[in-house]
């Protein structure tokens, strides 16, 4: 029997409509990263296991896909783009440092499929190795909110902490280090069950009540609103890696207001963890209340993950944004804008028959050396086909050419949006579709 046509769970088609707002998207991130002076990176899907293994923490890398190849190797799917861009700056030593790299590419997760969440998904990365300034978290900061402002998103949060603020609180609460990463998985989730069920979570790993009470504290400094690092500091002002952390947001939160970056969209949120362990700075990420998918994206400062990867280490910061939920939110809000649409092709050349073959592929060429997406018919037949099939797949512009036309040297330009058609000569027939184009017809047609 025949296999049914299925997809594995957590991983999806892209049929050409979808691709098609998927590559708008694309384009428009990599507009913004390469307009920061980011480069272009690739890497393999597949690296060795054990350069993925050991670097996002005990949770982490269950969901890491592993497999034996039939060369005996062990190897897995990328987890994440980071790791892979740590491997790269371990076997490229003579690259250029500070090394600013961006990467749009697939990664994937064997974890629960659910509404933003996939098993298969892209990032949009951007990423500095060879910085320790400060100067360089607010950068990849200000790159993610000015991509997401040129895809039109107008309500989003950027929330940023600092892992060394959280060494802070653990040193100053007393939380055993074998507690530490349970307690503030718990303590990740505030948004989701609200300070009872964290408190509740922090019980059932061992944390005393006297524990408890101290660390609600020290994170009641988030309720002070454009206080919160003058109020966290004050408590932690023995502690010396805790202070340390806050100068660096101070730092960061200064160059985001000197870069212009308007501070109803950023503020610091105590609460905020991120899940991997190779973070050890300042941390980053960008929710939307609307619709609640949860964070869009994410990243921070990673100053030991090269070093994990090969023998010398560089600072580095990066951030990533989701293109899947991002396209998640454009879809449900409806923000794709209006000329994003369903079809590549601009103008359909009709073929009435063989003999009038050759004037149709003529006029093809012709307007695809102009820069005009063109589609030639396949299939000789029927005028009423064709134009179907022009509808069918949203092509706004048939030329068609029958032999009255042909005897005659001329073309009929039909515009499918309107209805309206009008009947050129050949030597005037490019410039009829470019005057249809740069009157609104194809608003992103006229800006290329």
């Amino acid at each position: 029997m025949k296999p049914t046509p299925q997809v594995l769970k957590g991983m999806r088609d892209f049929l050409p409509q979808r691709m098609i707002l998927r590559h708008y998207v694309i384009d428009e991130i990599r507009r913004v990263f390469e307009r920061f002076g980011f480069e272009p990176l690739q890497t393999p899907t597949i690296e060795y296991a054990e350069t993925l293994e050991g670097k996002f923490g005990e949770e982490a890398d269950k969901l890491i896909y592993q497999f034996e190849d039939r060369g005996g190797r062990h190897v897995g799917l990328r987890y994440d783009l980071t790791v892979p861009l740590a491997r790269v700056v371990s076997m490229y030593p003579e690259l250029v440092k500070p090394f600013k790299r961006y990467q749009i590419a697939p990664v994937w997760r064997a974890e629960r499929p659910q509404k933003g969440r996939y098993r298969e998904f892209y990032q949009c990365d951007v990423d500095i190795v060879g910085s320790s300034s400060t100067l360089a978290d607010a950068e990849v900061v200000s790159v993610a909110y000015h991509a997401l402002r040129q895809l039109g998103f107008n309500h989003f949060e950027i929330l940023i902490n600092n892992r060394k603020i959280l060494q802070g609180m653990a040193a100053k609460t007393g939380i055993p280090p074998e507690q530490a990463t349970l307690v503030w998985r718990a303590v990740d989730k505030w948004d989701k069950i609200g300070p009872e069920g964290v408190r509740t979570e922090l019980a059932s790993v061992g944390l005393s009540a006297e524990t408890i009470r101290a660390l609600f504290d020290l994170l009641a400094a988030e309720h002070e609103g454009s206080s919160v690092l003058s109020g966290v500091s004050a408590r932690l002002a023995d502690v010396p890696i805790a202070m340390e952390g806050i100068r660096e947001l101070e730092a960061v939160l200064e160059h985001l207001r000197l870069s212009d970056i308007p501070p109803e969209f950023y503020r610091v949120d105590l609460h905020m963890v991120r899940g991997l362990d190779y973070y050890t700075g300042p941390i980053f990420e960008i929710v939307v209340r609307e619709p609640r998918i949860g964070s869009i994206a994410g990243g921070g400062r990673y100053d030991q993950l090269v070093g994990l990867v090969g023998p010398a280490n560089y600072p580095a910061v990066g951030i990533s944004l989701g293109l899947d939920r991002l396209i998640d939110v454009i879809d449900e809000l409806g923000m794709a804008p209006p000329d994003v649409r369903n079809t590549v092709t601009e103008v359909l050349v009709t073929v009435f028959d063989s003999e009038h073959l050759g004037t149709s592929l003529t006029i093809a060429s012709s307007l695809r050396a102009a820069g005009i997406n063109t589609e030639v018919y396949l299939e000789p037949g029927k005028l009423e086909r064709q134009l179907r099939y022009a509808s069918r797949k949203n092509i706004p512009l048939v030329v068609i050419i029958g032999p009255e036309e042909a005897r005659h040297g001329t073309a009929i330009v039909r515009n499918m949006v309107t209805g309206r058609q009008e009947q050129v000569e050949h030597g005037a027939l490019l410039s009829a579709i470019q005057s249809e184009i740069e009157t609104a017809l194809l608003p992103s047609m006229a800006s290329r």
